[in-house]
């Protein structure tokens, strides 16, 4: 079992630093906001990045972005320590920060992930790993214990731009569903006959029904991935679709839909919330037209 330096306790990073302790590895574990480490047992508490990655041999990281991501590795010895890095970034930050990691003396490697709260808890995650072939191997097993078929990709950037293609397709799919569900409501079909549609179709997507109700009661509370994250992530996507010469049209417009939630407040609520903006709750003028 290792000794982990697991930095970033958040919505995520909680119950994926649960479960290493809960698989048997030592956890020394920080955060800037400390107050979020108090649902944190069975770990170490580090009152600085540098605390805990000294006393660790690996370091995973569940950060915002790459910013926050260089922040806490540049204060601390990287040498003879393994960063695993597990936030979404785009592929040319990934890079820079194995090129920056490994002129301090450690090592990198990328391991994002897909999923949420419930499989960050049973260690049912997808985890894509951008890395060389012998340290994917000599992290398997640590992965192993998030996800069960960890899958290396490629080398350092591969599984970050998968990361994005799927995260891209959270928000294309989502705003897609939340339109045709809106229209159905606004002409008073059925939804369950909709739905009985969609699922027996090649068009259906299981995200459809795990937001199908919240997207009706309008309840976008105990987000798992909130708006704001998922915003972060599609200006990613199209920053690295642009410079790979890419027509971003069709993201560009669900990116102005999120854009348009985080202006209405909803930046911390479930990423479902964007049918708020495409299906806008109706005044009492409007029904009586």
């Amino acid at each position: 079992m290792a000794k982990v330096a697991f930095l970033g306790i958040g919505l995520m990073g909680l119950p994926m630093a649960q479960r290493l302790i809960a698989t048997g590895h030592s956890v020394t574990a920080y955060n800037r906001t400390s107050s979020k480490l108090a649902g944190l047992s069975g770990a170490t508490i580090a009152t600085s990045p540098s605390d805990a990655i000294v006393a660790s041999e690996c370091v995973v990281l569940m950060l915002t972005n790459a910013a926050a991501i260089r922040e806490v590795l540049s204060q601390a010895d990287l040498r003879d320590r393994t960063i695993i890095q597990m936030s979404t970034i785009s592929p040319n930050e990934s890079r820079a920060i194995r090129a920056e990691v490994v002129a301090a003396g450690g090592s990198y490697l990328e391991a994002p992930v897909l999923g949420s709260i419930p499989e960050a808890k049973s260690g049912k995650l997808i985890v894509m790993v951008g890395a060389e072939p012998e340290q994917f191997e000599q992290w398997k097993p640590l992965l192993q214990d998030l996800g069960e078929n960890p899958v290396l990709i490629g080398s350092v950037g591969s599984a970050a731009t998968v990361k994005l293609a799927l995260n891209q397709l959270i928000g294309s799919l989502t705003s897609a569903f939340a339109a045709s569900l809106g229209l159905v409501l606004r002409q008073n079909v059925d939804v369950e006959a909709f739905m009985q549609i969609v699922r027996q179709s090649a068009l259906y997507a299981p995200t459809f029904d795990k937001k199908l109700q919240r997207m009706i009661d309008r309840d976008f509370a105990n987000p798992n991935f909130p708006t704001k994250h998922l915003q972060k992530d599609m200006n990613l996507f199209l920053e690295t679709a642009r410079s790979s010469n890419l027509e971003t049209a069709s993201v560009e417009g669900v990116q102005q839909i999120l854009t348009q939630a985080i202006a209405r407040h909803l930046a911390d609520l479930d990423y479902a919330a964007l049918f708020s903006v495409i299906v806008p709750e109706e005044s009492v003028n409007s029904r009586e037209l």
